[in-house]
C-alpha cells in the first residue's frame, strides 16, 4: 500500500532508520511513525482555563539482533542514525531471547469502517471552545447544577509501519472525547459526570453537559443503605472500570504464560452464564481501537472469547503467538510511536443474544460507576469498591444512596450475570448493563 504525500517525508525517515538499522549489526527491525494533530479546551467551573494547539510526530525503531530485542524512538528526524545506534545497542546489552520468533510478515488487510472523519482534520481551538460551551449550556438547562470541570479534544493524524519483512501500512484516523464534572447543591452535596468519545464529530455536546448535571441533582439527598447482599445493576461505565481492572489481565496471554491467569487451563470450559458472549474486534466500526491492522502490522480480526458462557481463547500479539506456536490474534497494542508493541483489547464487546430490558424487571441498587477499580485483583479475581452515583431503584422509581461499598469475586459475578440492551462504548469496551448479585456495605 502507497503511503500518502501527506506523510511522505515520515515515510522516507522510516524507511532510511531500517537501513540504518540494518548497518548497525540488527537482523530485523521494525519503524512504527505518528504525526497528528491535537487541539484540546480545558474547563474549570464555567470558564475556559486552557485552549491549546499542537502537531507531533516521531519515530520509534524496535530491532532484533540474534534474538534481542531494542528500542529506541525520537520526534527529531536529523538524528536517525543515534535512533538506530541506541536500538541496536540495547538489543546487545539484553542477550538472546530465546522465545522470539519473527517480526510480522506482509499479509493483506481489511479497513474497518468510520474510524476516519474529515470533519475533524481541521478543527480550530475556536470551534472547541464552542464544543465546549455547549456543554456548558447543557448543565446550565439543570438549574440545581454548576459546572466543576471538563474538557474537548479533537485529534486527527496518520500512522505507519514498516519493516524489514515487506509490511508497509498506513492510516489515518480521528477522535473526539468530551467530558464534564458538575456539582449540585440541596440540603447535602452531590457530584455528576457524562462523557462522549466518538471517531466521528459531533456537533453539538449539550446532551453531556445535561446529563452531568441531572445526575448530579438526582444524587441529592441520599439515604443510607443497609449491609447485605443485593441484586446490584452495574452500568456501562462502572462494568467496563470493573472489567478492565479484575478479568480482563486473565484473558492476555502475556499474562497466561507467566502464570498470572487463572483461566490458564480453562479453554474450552465454561466459566461463566450461558447469557454472557465476550469477543474482541478490531474491526468494529467506528470503535475506539478500530484500525486495519495492529500495533506491529497484524491484519486486524475478530476474537470470539467466550460464546454462552464458554472460554473460547485468549488474546495474543506476536511474541506471544510465537511462544504458544499459534498465530497473533491482531492484538498487539501502542499508546504512541514511543512506546514498544504490548498484548491488549482492541474493542471489547459484551453482549448476549439473551439479552433484556433489565430495568423493566429488575429491583435492587443501581451503580453508575465505581472508585477505586484499580485496586482489585485479577489474579484472584477478588475487589472491594466505591459505588458512586448509586441508587435504590424499584417499580422504575430511584432514591439516591449517600455512600455505599461493594464487595465480591469477579469470576463469581460471571456464573450468575445477566446482560441488559443498552450498550455503550466505554473507551475501548462496549457493555451494556449489567445485572449482578454483590455484597454491599453501607455507612
Amino acid at each position: 500500500m502507497r503511503i500518502s504525500a501527506t506523510s511522505d517525508k515520515l515515510l522516507d525517515s522510516a524507511y532510511k532508520l531500517l537501513a540504518l538499522a540494518s548497518r548497525q549489526g540488527a537482523t530485523e527491525a521494525e519503524v512504527f511513525g505518528l504525526a497528528g494533530r491535537h487541539v484540546d479546551v480545558d474547563l474549570r467551573k464555567k470558564e475556559v482555563e486552557l485552549a491549546s494547539f499542537s502537531l507531533h510526530r516521531g519515530l520509534g525503531l524496535r530491532v532484533v539482533v540474534k534474538g534481542a530485542v531494542g528500542f529506541s524512538s525520537t520526534s527529531d528526524l536529523s538524528r536517525l542514525e543515534d535512533v538506530a545506534r541506541s536500538a541496536v545497542r540495547a538489543a546487545q546489552a539484553r542477550g538472546q531471547d530465546q522465545s522470539w520468533i519473527s517480526l510480522p510478515r506482509a499479509e493483506g488487510i481489511a479497513h474497518p469502517e468510520k474510524v476516519f472523519d474529515s470533519a475533524l482534520l481541521g478543527v480550530r481551538p475556536e470551534e472547541c471552545i464552542d464544543l465546549a460551551m455547549s456543554m456548558l449550556e447543557g448543565c446550565a438547562s439543570v438549574g440545581d447544577a454548576q459546572p466543576v470541570s471538563g474538557g474537548v479534544a479533537c485529534a486527527s493524524g496518520e500512522i505507519l509501519l514498516v519493516n524489514s519483512c515487506g509490511v508497509e501500512l498506513q492510516e489515518k484516523r480521528t477522535l473526539m472525547q468530551a467530558s464534564l464534572e458538575a456539582i449540585a447543591k440541596g440540603s447535602d452535596v452531590a457530584t455528576g459526570s457524562e462523557f462522549h468519545n466518538s471517531r466521528t464529530f459531533i456537533a453539538d455536546l449539550g446532551e453531556v453537559g445535561r446529563a452531568a448535571a441531572e445526575m448530579a441533582a438526582a444524587s441529592l439527598g441520599g439515604v443510607k443503605a443497609e449491609s447485605g447482599s443485593f441484586q446490584v445493576l452495574l452500568k456501562p461505565l462502572a462494568w467496563a472500570d470493573l472489567l478492565e481492572n479484575a478479568f480482563l489481565p486473565s484473558l492476555l496471554a502475556d499474562n497466561v504464560q507467566k502464570g498470572r491467569s487463572p483461566l490458564r487451563d480453562r479453554v474450552g470450559q465454561s466459566i461463566a452464564s450461558e447469557d454472557l458472549d465476550m469477543k474482541d474486534d478490531g474491526l468494529l466500526a467506528g470503535g475506539m481501537g478500530s484500525s486495519a491492522f495492529d500495533g506491529e502490522g497484524v491484519p486486524s480480526r475478530s476474537t470470539s472469547l467466550l460464546e454462552d458462557g464458554v472460554l473460547k481463547g485468549f488474546l495474543y500479539d506476536s511474541y506471544s503467538a510465537g511462544k504458544a506456536g499459534v498465530k497473533s490474534t491482531g492484538n498487539a497494542v501502542r499508546g504512541g510511536y514511543s512506546d514498544i508493541p504490548r498484548v491488549g483489547i482492541r474493542n471489547l464487546v459484551v453482549s448476549s443474544a439473551h439479552a433484556f430490558d433489565l430495568f423493566a424487571e429488575s429491583e435492587g441498587i443501581l451503580v453508575n460507576g465505581l472508585i477505586g477499580a484499580h485496586t482489585a485483583n485479577p489474579v484472584s479475581g477478588d475487589f472491594s469498591v466505591e459505588a458512586r452515583n448509586s441508587f435504590f431503584f424499584s417499580s422504575g422509581e430511584t432514591r439516591p444512596i449517600k455512600s455505599l461499598m461493594l464487595a465480591g469475586n469477579i469470576f463469581e459475578l460471571l456464573r450468575e450475570i445477566e446482560v441488559g440492551t443498552d450498550a455503550r462504548p466505554v473507551g475501548d469496551i462496549v457493555t451494556p448493563t449489567v445485572k449482578v448479585k454483590m455484597r454491599a456495605v453501607g455507612s
